[in-house]
C-alpha cells in the first residue's frame, strides 16, 4: 500500500484586525503559496493574487510565490496572515510610461514652444550643433530603454503598487523637464572647450550606453525559462569587455548610469547567495 497523504488546513487571517477571512480543508501538501493565493482569490475577487501579501507573521515578509506548504514552518493546521497591498501594475508598464514621459518632454522644449520661453524674437534663432546632438542622444536613450523593456528585460516582480508611479514618473519626467529646459533654451551657449569636450562627451555617452546595453543583455540570459522566469543566478563576465565590470561591482548596468538601486541589489545578491563573490561592490570598483 502507498503512503498515506496528510492534508493541510490553511487559515488566513486579516494582518490587522485578526479576524478570520477563510478556512481552506483538504489542502494538498505540496501546495504553494502561489496556489493559496489563487484559493483566496475565487473567495475574494477584489483582491487578485498580485495585490496579495501571505505572511506568516502579522508584520512579517511576504512569503514567495514558489514557497511550498510542506516546507513551511507550520503544522497540518496552517495561520497565514493576509494584507492588501492595494492596485497594482505590471512592470513592463511601469517602465513603458516611466521612459515614454521624458522622450516626450523632451521634444516640447526642443521646439521650444511657446508657453515655455515666451514669444521673443531669440527664439526664431537657430540652435547651436551641439543642441541638436543633445537631443539625439536624449532621444537614443530612452528609445533604447523602451526597446529592452519590451525585448530585453525580465522580472523577478510582476508588479509594483499603482500609487509609487506617480513617485517614479516625478523623478525620471521632472529630470527630463529641468535637463531639457536649460539645454534648449535661446540663451544657451555651447561648451567652454568647443568641439573637443563635445567629442569626449559622446564618445563617454555612447560607452555608457553600450556598456549598460551588454549588462542588461547578460542579466538577460541568467533566465533560460522565459520572461516569467524568477529563478535567479549571480551574474559572471562573459567574452564581452563591457561585462569584466562584474569581476568587481555587482550592478555594472549602474555603474554605467550611476544610480543608488545598486545598493539594494547588492544587498540582495549577499542575502541570497552564500557563496557570493566577496571581492564585489555596489557600482565602483573597489569604492562603492
Amino acid at each position: 500500500m502507498g503512503s498515506r497523504i496528510t492534508f493541510f488546513e490553511v487559515e488566513i487571517l486579516d494582518w490587522k484586525t485578526k479576524q478570520q477571512l477563510c478556512f481552506l480543508e483538504k489542502v494538498e501538501p505540496h501546495a504553494t503559496i502561489s496556489d493559496i493565493r489563487l484559493m483566496f482569490y475565487k473567495l475574494y475577487p477584489q483582491w487578485y493574487p498580485a495585490r496579495q501579501s501571505i505572511r506568516l507573521e502579522p508584520k512579517g515578509k511576504s512569503l514567495r510565490d514558489e514557497e511550498s506548504l510542506q516546507l513551511l514552518p507550520v503544522g497540518t493546521t496552517a495561520t497565514f496572515y493576509f494584507k492588501d497591498l492595494g492596485p497594482q501594475i505590471g512592470w513592463t508598464m511601469v517602465f513603458l510610461i516611466e521612459y515614454t514621459g521624458p522622450l516626450l518632454i523632451y521634444f516640447v522644449f526642443y521646439f521650444r514652444m511657446p508657453f515655455i520661453y515666451g514669444l521673443d524674437d531669440r527664439l526664431t534663432t537657430s540652435r547651436h550643433p551641439v543642441v541638436n546632438l543633445a537631443c539625439i542622444c536624449h532621444s537614443f536613450h530612452y528609445i533604447k530603454r523602451l526597446i529592452e523593456t519590451i525585448f530585453v528585460h525580465r522580472f523577478s516582480h510582476g508588479t509594483m503598487p499603482l500609487r509609487s508611479i506617480v513617485k517614479n514618473c516625478f523623478y525620471y519626467w521632472g529630470f527630463a523637464a529641468w535637463l531639457a529646459y536649460y539645454i534648449n533654451h535661446p540663451l544657451y551657449t555651447p561648451p567652454s572647450y568647443g568641439q573637443k569636450q563635445v567629442n569626449i562627451a559622446l564618445i563617454m555617452f555612447l560607452t555608457c550606453e553600450a556598456g549598460n546595453f551588454s549588462i542588461h543583455l547578460a542579466l538577460n540570459s541568467l533566465r533560460r525559462g522565459g520572461k516569467k522566469s524568477k529563478t535567479c543566478k549571480i551574474p559572471y563576465p562573459t567574452k564581452n569587455p563591457f561585462t569584466w565590470l562584474f569581476y568587481f561591482v555587482s550592478c555594472p548596468n549602474y555603474t554605467y548610469e550611476m544610480t543608488v538601486w545598486a545598493k539594494d541589489k547588492h544587498y540582495t545578491y549577499i542575502r541570497e547567495f552564500k557563496d557570493y563573490p566577496s571581492l564585489r561592490v555596489s557600482i565602483i570598483p573597489f569604492l562603492l
